[in-house]
């Protein structure tokens, strides 16, 4: 029953039809790990003052006690008039009950047309959020079902398909595991030439230039969208913890990245959201 319920992908209409004969001159996108939606008027107000054509989400609640009991994609969508598709990453034992289960995972929200959206479930995962029987369902230990994923969607812009890569790489392991799951991504996008455009983002948690990922990268021809010129994404929890770099937008095919941009003003989440400027060809 977990398993049917973590294999769902819901996915949502919103946005207004839009009858273009050829695609606009840029995009904006942008990445985002919300922290569950537990600060939604905020991050309503910051996205739509971006006016961006692709969100990417991570931390998306849906029936979360802490989160009101809402879907915050759907939410998300319906307030910015947009198309937005969710994968089920894990389910929440200790927000929801029996009957009325709880879950979080990635949202990717567009203007335009989603469409063929897929997961890609880490084979490698950490197990550390398993159930285990000597520790009770309560909110601070956090148990969950389920397994870190890559939402795979394609955006729909006039005559041109834009392929996002959605990801959220796992927190409590290691960079090896870490740079395993990004391998498994990495090798579904070979099925694409590589003159097709390609957006991957996410909250990896990882630094990629200080580990393996930088050489993935690499071979599989993808462009860091801030060419390598990073402020923190995420802000120091204590006086011991330095801020880090593990938010991030690579690109492949024939895109331009231009104004990339921490938005490290923005307090609505426990990371802050990256936008970025796409010119398509």
């Amino acid at each position: 029953m977990h398993v049917d319920r973590l294999q769902q992908i819901e996915t949502g209409s919103l946005a207004p039809n839009r009858w273009l004969f050829c695609p606009p001159g840029a995009i904006r996108v942008v990445n985002w790990n919300v922290n569950r939606g537990l600060k939604l008027p905020g991050i309503v107000d910051f996205l739509a003052a971006t006016n961006a054509d692709l969100i990417l989400l991570q931390e998306v609640d849906l029936n979360a006690r802490r989160t009101h009991g809402l879907n915050i994609a759907r939410e998300l969508a319906r307030r910015l008039k947009m198309n937005y598709v969710f994968a089920r990453e894990f389910q929440e034992l200790t927000q929801g009950s029996q009957a009325s289960p709880a879950f979080h995972g990635q949202a990717t929200l567009s203007r335009w047309p989603l469409s063929n959206s897929r997961i890609i479930r880490f084979q490698r995962q950490s197990h550390f959020w398993d159930p285990h029987w000597f520790l009770p369902e309560i909110e601070p230990f956090q148990e969950r079902l389920g397994g870190r994923l890559a939402l795979v969607s394609q955006m729909q812009v006039a005559e041109q398909t834009l392929v996002s890569y959605n990801l959220h790489l796992e927190s409590r392991s290691n960079d090896d595991l870490r740079c395993s799951q990004l391998r498994e991504t990495l090798d579904d996008v070979a099925r694409y030439r590589f003159d097709f455009p390609i957006v991957l983002a996410g909250d990896l948690n990882l630094e990629v230039p200080r580990t393996a990922a930088s050489g993935l990268f690499a071979a599989a021809q993808f462009r860091d969208a801030f060419q390598n010129d990073h402020s923190p994404t995420t802000p120091p929890h204590s006086v011991f913890q330095r801020p880090r770099v593990i938010d991030w937008i690579f690109t492949r095919g024939p895109i331009h990245a231009t104004n990339p941009t921490v938005h490290s003003s923005v307090s609505a989440s426990d990371h802050y959201p990256l936008s970025v400027l796409f010119t398509l060809p």
